[in-house]
């Protein structure tokens, strides 16, 4: 099968079209023809060895966390899915690759794709719906009534939690430029933030949520918009040692996390709040939760670009400019 990877850590790095051997499908395991994937910030924040303290690859590495395809064979212990099947998945770290005609997804991390979407729009959920559902819903325990501040609303990740939060009843407020003011609206936004001319810091106050996907400054100013009690979600920030301890880091490891998230963690004590970074998990029961949604006409996919296959690197580079008014996607068939 055809295969886009990098040999290497390096910025400089670029994505080749190579020939790999088709994965072998385990036990649990549905076989996936992949028809379209989608790229995110991680992928080239792997590439450049960003994250290769927390988490090592091993190279030649196929890049994509997301992908939407077809079940062409599934294993003995498989009972959720049948050949035929049309499914979307964010693979387990460890397991992704989806820039990759074929990839082995262990069942427990598929569900059925929404049947209103075409792939690319199903590739383009996975891993912004997880990552999302599990910020607002299984940390910050985001409830109707709750004002949310989600950071950089046109995004990837912020397009669809915009969405999520105000169809679970929230007040939703985000930042975005001021050529995208009407478009954050239109996914359900009740305040909007043009960030060209105003900070966020200077207008809010007692949000209960701050979903920080920009990290930097923007994280450690948002501890200066909650309430007491209030929460900070991050997914750019400063990991800490309690994401360490979630992932089973040793001894060194977890105390350098520790000094990493310090200055975030003593900003969360001085206004009486909650601050976790967090990396997202795979869950093929949230996917279908999160499918529903969509079949209902709740939520729908934003997607800014399509590639082709071949033009992978180009996805990538496009992506990384930060411009795009949600996700970039690659049509591998």
């Amino acid at each position: 099968m055809k295969a886009a990877v990098i040999s290497k850590y390096g910025r400089d790095q670029k994505l080749s079209l190579v020939d790999i051997d088709v994965p072998v499908c385990g036990a649990c395991d549905a076989l996936v023809e992949i028809h379209a994937a989608s790229l995110n910030p991680i992928d080239f924040k792997i590439r450049d060895g960003k994250i290769r303290f927390i988490r090592s690859y091993s190279f030649p590495w196929i890049m994509g966390h997301d992908l939407a395809g077809v079940v062409t064979a599934v294993g003995s212990k498989v009972t959720r899915f049948k050949v035929g099947d049309k499914v979307f998945s964010r693979p387990r770290n460890g397991r992704t690759g989806s820039l990759a005609q074929f990839i082995a997804v262990n069942e427990n991390e598929l569900a059925l794709m929404p049947k209103n979407l075409s792939f690319e729009e199903a590739a383009s959920i996975p891993l912004v719906g997880l990552t999302s559902w599990q910020a607002l819903f299984d940390t910050a325990h985001m409830k109707s009534g709750d004002h949310v501040f989600i950071q950089a609303g046109s995004g990837g990740v912020g397009s669809f939690a915009v969405q999520l939060a105000k169809q679970f009843g929230a007040y939703v407020i985000t930042t975005t430029s001021s050529r995208n003011v009407e478009f954050v609206r239109g996914l359900g936004a009740d305040e909007v933030i043009d960030y060209t001319s105003k900070k966020f810091e200077d207008v809010l106050q007692n949000v209960d949520i701050v979903f920080d996907t920009l990290g930097g400054e923007a994280l450690y100013k948002s501890f200066q918009v909650l309430r007491p009690g209030g929460w900070v979600v991050s997914i750019s920030g400063d990991p800490d040692q309690r994401l360490a301890q979630d992932m089973g880091l040793n001894f060194f490891k977890r105390e350098v996390l520790r000094l990493v998230g310090r200055k975030a963690n003593k900003l969360a004590a001085k206004a009486r709040a909650h601050y976790r970074f967090i990396f997202m998990h795979s869950s093929g029961s949230q996917l279908a939760q999160i499918a529903q949604l969509i079949e209902a006409g709740k939520i729908k996919p934003i997607i800014d670009k399509v590639f082709s296959f071949e033009e992978s690197q180009l996805a990538v580079e496009y992506l990384e400019q930060g411009r795009s008014r949600g996700k970039v996607v690659i049509k591998i068939r």
